[in-house]
């Protein structure tokens, strides 16, 4: 069974590049403090090493 990591918005977007926004979008993240969880794919954890200053991840 794949890994289940938990991914939760801990910076705010305010003043960041439209393509940060759209990433942490995509991530299913919409407000501060938010947490989803998504299977562990190369597809996501490349969109977490784009915003990785905006989040904190851990393994479920």
């Amino acid at each position: 069974m794949a890994t289940q990591l938990r991914i939760t918005l801990i910076n705010s977007l305010t003043g960041r590049p439209e393509d940060q926004r759209v990433t942490v979008k995509s991530l299913g993240l919409r407000k501060l403090h938010q947490t989803v969880e998504h299977e562990d794919t190369p597809q996501i954890r490349g969109m977490i090493n784009k915003v990785s200053h905006l989040v904190k991840v851990e393994e479920a």
